[in-house]
């Protein structure tokens, strides 16, 4: 700066002053509280973030968790960390059709350390790691805020920053209870505005008048910042090349459910419900009560006709925006010009890769991309509750009013926390949020099916399927519990329904084939399933039911060559190997089914019907011993299973073993009273008990 000198008299001087950048110190005195120290203020940050989201810490693997971390083959030792760079969020190649392209490396990488540290896939590690990286960022927060809001001043010794450390701690608190907050970096703008001082309107106007002079320029090159943002650009650039070689050109897959406004024919419809859905977004900030684990499926109908009411919150957005870009370019207030400029920077540029506006993406609304949006929506709101009390009277009220907000997220956050804890709670918490949703139905129903609670999961599912007719899913899901239910017809019917939909559908062609099995119709199901196989190769639950099906028809060999190959994919498939060691038995191949039985075992050592298999076949080998140790090792494992009781006394029948066998003849009828071929047994070694009572008397 350049001193501005002035003559006090005749033969004196006064000293040299600098001018100092006034501040709006109007922005600190919102908080009706005496200013906290550094240390305290993010204490209290930290600890209010952490309260706000306590409750889930021991909550429940839900929805999306199942994929991302349960089923991710990648968070486990067995896969190579190389992978991780090839693979999207779902543990899928990125250079598959059927990717969603979800690239989170370093997401799945801390999912990978956590799986380690905690030994398993135990949920209160994950979701505890969660809420302290969502408290040290609130944390983080205060020291931005602090530099944006105060700034830089200049005095005579030089540059020195001025914090404004209430403005800051209340943004940092609205920040740290907003609740939406899941998961999301923005530098350059902080770096450009704030750091360098860059004004927008002045570098604007003299390009516009040919202006040569530019000082912005010169303090570009002098304060290194020139240097930092092309280190910036360069690496950015660097990252997405990177990342367009790993996951190929190809877009992701989604369909009409997962963004509908994307799939209208005419530019118009699109435009308008991008810009819905825009205002959405906004609301879920403004007013975030109304929260659902997912918005598509018919959640948010489009908007066709201009003569639809909700065309007023695209009006109201917009206006909104265009007054603030207005008040950010045209104030002569260089500090109000830029943390307006800023916030919106924050709200609107991380918003930009889920706006549609560069690419189609996979969902209509989602939490999730406004966590660092809500960085914006912070700064605005501290701004406007100061420029409030600056210009009224009321300082007490707007006082209330800030502490009412506080506290209202802070109560929502612990509610929707609760919510988070179990999937049942989570999906039924959207049923008032998105009624129309069809997912929210099918997962309810899924969540009942799996509780054994059929009844109401077919209601779910029925429900699922009328509100979008082409849920392919639902039917398959439905079709499955019809057909536990011996409803064949209705079962045969939707799953027809869903293939003819969706042809690729190797799980429906797979269930179409056991339904059309059970009604007798071979030659179909053995169709079905070959088409199961043509859309997914590696497929051993298909194999199996396959192999179960030449089992029936008598085609020894095929049915073993179906479950060898099942086996073959998947190792541990218990059931194709009991079905080969039942088969082999049953047909007399006795030293084929103890081969088969011994490899089983060697790979699944603790599996006892495995063990009872065996055990059946070393006994008809005449080999007692051995395996009467399966058997009681069996027993062992599963004490209550009646069957085991009454093999292991036929062994021991056999074996001459006869106080032993009526002792397990006893137990096993015990467990199951109804077992005829146990009471049999049983009634023929007390005959022969008796019989040797007499010879002996």
């Amino acid at each position: 700066m350049i001193p501005n000198q002035h003559n006090a008299g005749a033969g004196s001087h006064q000293p040299a002053v600098f001018r100092m950048a006034v501040l709006d110190t109007d922005l600190d005195h919102i908080l009706p509280s005496s200013v906290l120290p550094p240390f305290w203020a993010k204490l209290v940050v930290g600890s209010v973030a952490i309260v706000c989201f306590a409750r889930s810490y021991d909550g429940d693997f839900v929805f999306d968790d199942s994929e991302a971390i349960v089923n991710n083959k990648d968070l486990q030792a067995e896969t190579p960390l190389g992978d991780l760079w090839h693979h999207d969020f779902w543990g899928s190649r990125l250079s598959s059709n059927t990717s969603h392209k979800s690239y989170r490396p370093l997401t799945v990488l801390t999912f990978r350390i956590n799986y380690y540290l905690s030994g398993g896939f135990h949920p209160v590690g994950f979701h505890v790691v969660n809420i302290l990286l969502h408290s040290g960022i609130s944390v983080l927060m205060v020291d931005v805020f602090s530099v944006l809001f105060g700034g830089l001043q200049y005095t005579s010794k030089g540059r020195r920053l001025h914090l404004a450390p209430r403005a800051s701690l209340l943004a940092a608190l609205l920040f740290a209870v907003h609740p939406v907050h899941t998961e999301c970096g923005l530098n350059a703008v902080f770096d450009i505005l704030v750091i360098g001082k860059f004004n927008v309107l002045e570098i604007v106007q003299k390009v516009l008048h040919k202006d040569k002079s530019l000082e912005n320029l010169g303090m570009l090159r002098n304060g290194g910042l020139l240097f930092r943002m092309t280190l910036l650009t360069s690496g950015g650039a660097g990252m997405l090349y990177v990342r367009w070689r790993i996951m190929g050109t190809g877009p992701p897959a989604f369909t009409e459910v997962d963004n509908p406004a994307s799939f209208a024919d005419s530019m118009l419809v699109r435009a308008v419900n991008y810009n819905y859905y825009y205002s959405l977004n906004a609301w879920l900030l403004l007013c975030p009560w109304w929260l659902c684990f997912d918005w598509s499926m018919g959640c948010i109908p489009l908007i066709k006709s201009i003569s639809d009411w909700r065309v007023i919150a695209l009006a109201a957005l917009w206006f909104c925006l265009i007054g603030l870009i207005c008040q950010a370019l045209c104030s002569e207030d260089g500090h109000k010009r830029r943390i307006l400029t800023l916030g919106l920077g924050f709200l609107v540029i991380p918003f930009l890769p889920a706006s549609n506006l560069f690419f189609r993406v996979g969902f209509v609304v989602a939490e999730r991309v406004l966590y660092l949006p809500s960085v914006g929506y912070c700064v605005l709101l501290t701004f406007g509750f100061g420029a409030l009390s600056k210009h009224t009277k009321k300082k007490k009220l707007i006082a209330a009013v800030v502490l009412g907000i506080l506290f209202i997220n802070t109560l929502r956050c612990v509610l929707r926390s609760g919510e988070w804890r179990s999937e049942e709670q989570l999906f039924r918490s959207a049923l008032s949020v998105c009624p129309l949703n069809a997912k929210v139905h099918y997962n309810i129903g899924k969540n009942l099916a799996d509780k054994g609670n059929q009844t109401a999961a077919i209601r779910y599912y029925r429900e699922a399927v009328r509100l979008n007719p082409k849920y392919v899913h639902a039917m398959n899901n439905l079709g499955n519990i019809l057909k536990e239910r011996n409803e064949l017809q209705e079962a045969e019917e939707l799953l027809s329904l869903a293939v003819q939909i969706q042809p690729d559908f190797a799980a429906a062609w797979m269930n179409l084939g056991i339904v059309q099995n059970s009604l007798k119709r071979f030659e179909a199901a053995e169709q079905s399933y070959r088409t199961a196989i043509k859309h997914r190769r590696k497929y051993p639950d298909c194999y199996y039911n396959l192999g179960r099906l030449y089992a029936d028809l008598n085609r020894h060999v095929d049915a073993l060559n179906a479950w060898r190959n099942a086996t073959v994919l998947k190792p541990e498939h218990s059931l194709a190997w009991n079905n080969m060691i039942i088969l082999l038995d049953n047909t007399g191949n006795l030293a084929q089914a103890e081969a088969v039985g011994r490899e089983a075992l060697e790979l699944i050592p603790n599996d006892h019907s495995l063990m009872f298999s065996l055990a059946n076949v070393l006994g008809k080998s005449q080999k007692y011993k051995e395996s009467e140790a399966l058997f009681l090792k069996a027993i062992k494992a599963n004490p209550n299973a009646a069957s085991y009781h009454g093999n292991l006394a036929v062994l021991y029948h056999r074996w001459g073993h006869l106080d032993l066998a009526k002792k397990h003849y006893e137990i096993s009828l015990q467990l199951d009273p109804t077992a005829s071929g146990t009471k049999e047994n049983y009634g023929l070694l007390r005959r022969k008990l008796e019989l040797m009572q007499k010879k002996a008397v």
